[in-house]
């Protein structure tokens, strides 16, 4: 049986963020998630966009999560992924019609895929 993503990556710590062409989020335990969508980051002070297709680099509230630990994930029916930090700080991918726009991938392979309309377990 698959476990649900909130089990997966309940109080993981979040290794390294690194960014690009995409964010790249290393977590304890060889986990990574990986967002290739447009991607918002809410904190206390307000709302950061993110456009990963423009070439973000690691800025802003990114910055902060190196260190943290997830204390909540959720995918919406439609495939939009949330992530909760210790921190405060929200990550929120909102659902997108383009192949894969986020991943969570595990040691052996991908454990969660977006796809349009929903989302599939590796």
């Amino acid at each position: 049986m698959t476990e649900p993503i909130a089990e997966v990556l309940a109080d993981r710590q979040v290794q390294r963020v690194r960014a690009g062409a995409g964010l790249r989020l290393e977590l304890a335990g060889a986990v990574t998630v990986l967002i290739d969508s447009d991607f918002r980051l809410l904190a206390a002070g307000g709302v950061e966009h993110f456009y990963p297709q423009l070439g973000t680099g690691v800025s802003g509230g990114l910055t902060v999560l190196t260190g943290s630990r997830l204390t909540g994930a959720s995918v919406s029916p439609a495939g939009g992924l949330e992530l909760s930090f210790d921190s405060g700080r929200r990550l929120v991918v909102p659902p997108d019609t383009t192949e894969h726009p986020w991943q969570v991938i595990g040691p052996d392979g991908p454990l969660f895929t977006a796809e349009p309309g929903g989302y599939l377990t590796g």
